[in-house]
């Protein structure tokens, strides 16, 4: 089971947003059988087997085993992840793209600049997984609490200096073979976790 799957695909995307599919995923992290998920959910075993199938068909959910059960044989299924990302390439036209409006203190710019990196760090994941191979990514995430706004423009001001020194020192256009990666640094209030 994979820890975060992305769903790339606008059909998958949409069964992922049936409410009763959403738990049924949830349930599934632990293998569980139709007639053990409806004990769960409180909905018929036909009705739970219906779900189970669509989310099969999309690869949402796997076969775990089968087991014998008098003349029955009893599909246990697990989801194929522990959570999933629907990525912007799901909305395909009208997903978000930062070169429309290009304004580094603009929220929705943020937003813009998060989903590109969901669509293309999903992207890289997907074929890394088809490829059987690992994607080389770095990531940092902290929090600082500033006394002022002005406390905050300037370390915005100085990260940005920071980041862009370090661009310019380990960027070469002429290196043969080499690799492109995108540097996104965001600053963001926190929003407190219950």
């Amino acid at each position: 089971m994979l820890d975060v799957a992305v769903i790339e695909d606008p059909a998958t995307a949409e069964v992922t947003l049936d409410p009763v599919r959403v738990r049924l995923l949830a349930e599934l992290v632990e293998p569980g059988s139709a007639t053990t998920l409806a004990a769960k959910v409180g909905l018929p075993r036909q009705k739970v087997n219906y779900h189970l199938r669509t989310l099969e068909q999309h690869g949402l959910v796997e076969l775990a085993e089968e087991r014998r059960r008098g003349n029955m044989t009893e599909r246990v299924m697990r989801a194929t992840a522990a959570s999933y990302v629907i990525s912007p390439v799901a909305l395909a036209a009208v997903q978000p793209d930062p070169a429309r409006s290009p304004d580094r203190l603009s929220a929705r710019w943020l937003l813009a600049v998060a989903a590109r990196t969901v669509r293309d760090v999903g992207h890289l994941i997907t074929g890394a997984t088809k490829a059987g191979k690992r994607v080389a990514t770095f990531a940092l995430d902290g929090e600082v609490r500033f006394a002022s706004a002005a406390e905050r423009a300037a370390f915005a001001e100085e990260l940005a200096a920071a980041v862009t020194g370090l661009v310019a020192k380990y960027h070469d256009e002429s290196a043969e073979g080499g690799r492109a990666h995108r540097v996104v640094v965001a600053v963001h209030p926190s929003i407190p976790q219950e």
